[in-house]
């Protein structure tokens, strides 16, 4: 079955949205589907204003429209709501092709953190984006429930993996654990450095010894200037991140908008508890398990987290796998049968032109 997978989001960004999309895709493909990605990367681009690494794609209808069209997909998934997004979105619901889509991001809360716009305006927006959607896929509950307080309807679990053979506790072949050099106990931020992480109720924070910011975005000027006892050291992936995840006391996740949150499961499953706020996304991943503190006071979360067992952490961790995902991503998207796309396509000899 070819599952056609359209997205605003891709590589080089460097954000949970890519990390479950390429995980998808690759748990996809070695389950015997054949997921076909439509990323900015194959449509002429401009640098999103304040988020140059976001490419937004230029007058993609007609593209899209052919790009569907040669694909001959059984299945449409729709995953973000950005030019892509809108474009795919507006072609299936002219021609009638069911889709499913994914709400992966709080654009509403995001906006409002860093504009005039007013929550309640943008989920109007995205009300009529996803109103079509046979599926809504999100991630945890508590965004279920705040999405269903907004108006949306069809919605449907996706939840989310790691990888816990690249994030795991250290051990001897990572050599020293204190080669970050840094009193002891180190807290760790990783993600994007943008205001709508909330950065600064971590960097503000007069505990623990040291902190450690990893990632880029727009504030990692201001930040730097402003907590110049905090060590910046950029984005880094792969073994280089576990590394430094493992080498942390305790991870700090200053968050009061993310859906999930996927570098909690990143430090769980290094054996390092997490200090987070009360809200969707630790609440749901964390809950009541000993793997962590939530507090509405984010130094007591970092004071109670580090008295946390990194045995209970990467255990905790554990739970959560990307195949597992997948199989919900799979289950969601099942009731449109194999075909069913053509059933409901209507080549006209201008499609490609609308």
């Amino acid at each position: 079955m070819r599952i056609l997978i359209v997205t605003d989001a891709w590589h080089p960004q460097v954000n949970g949205v890519v990390r479950t999309l390429t995980s998808l895709r690759d748990h996809l493909a070695s389950s015997g589907y054949q997921p076909v990605m439509v990323t900015p990367e194959q449509f002429t681009s401009i640098p999103c204003p304040t988020y140059p690494e976001i490419r937004l794609a230029l007058l993609p209808g007609r593209k899209m429209a052919r790009t569907i069209e040669s694909l001959r997909p059984c299945v449409v998934h729709i995953a973000t709501e950005g030019p892509l997004g809108l474009t795919a979105r507006k072609y299936c619901v002219g021609r009638g092709i069911p889709f499913t889509t994914a709400y992966h991001t709080k654009f509403p809360e995001y906006l409002a953190a860093r504009s005039p716009i007013p929550a309640a305006l943008t989920y109007k927006g995205m009300r009529w984006f996803h109103k079509h959607s046979s599926a809504v896929m999100v991630a945890t509950q508590t965004v279920e429930d705040e999405l269903v307080k907004q108006g949306f309807s069809n919605i449907k679990r996706w939840s989310r993996g790691v990888d816990t053979a690249l994030f795991r506790p250290w051990d001897n072949n990572r050599g020293d654990k204190n080669f970050l050099n840094l009193p002891r106990p180190i807290a760790l931020y990783c993600g994007r450095v943008a205001v709508e992480k909330n950065i600064e109720a971590f960097l503000a924070l007069p505990e623990p010894k040291s902190k450690v910011v990893v990632g880029d975005g727009p504030q990692m000027e201001h930040l730097a200037k402003k907590y110049p006892g905090a060590i910046f050291v950029g984005l880094k992936e792969g073994e280089e991140l576990a590394r430094i995840y493992a080498a942390a006391d305790v991870f700090v996740f200053p968050s009061l908008t993310d859906t999930f949150g996927l570098v909690l499961l990143e430090a769980l499953a290094c054996g390092v508890p997490v200090a987070a706020y009360p809200v969707a996304g630790p609440r749901d991943v964390i809950g009541d398990a000993p793997v962590g503190c939530l507090h509405e006071d984010l130094g007591v979360a970092v004071r109670e987290a580090l008295k946390a067992s990194p045995d209970a952490c990467r255990r905790h961790a554990e739970k959560f796998s990307w195949a597992a995902s997948t199989a919900q991503f799979i289950d969601n998207v099942r009731p449109f049968p194999p075909g069913s796309y053509f059933a409901c396509l209507l080549y006209t000899s201008d499609a490609a032109d609308e």
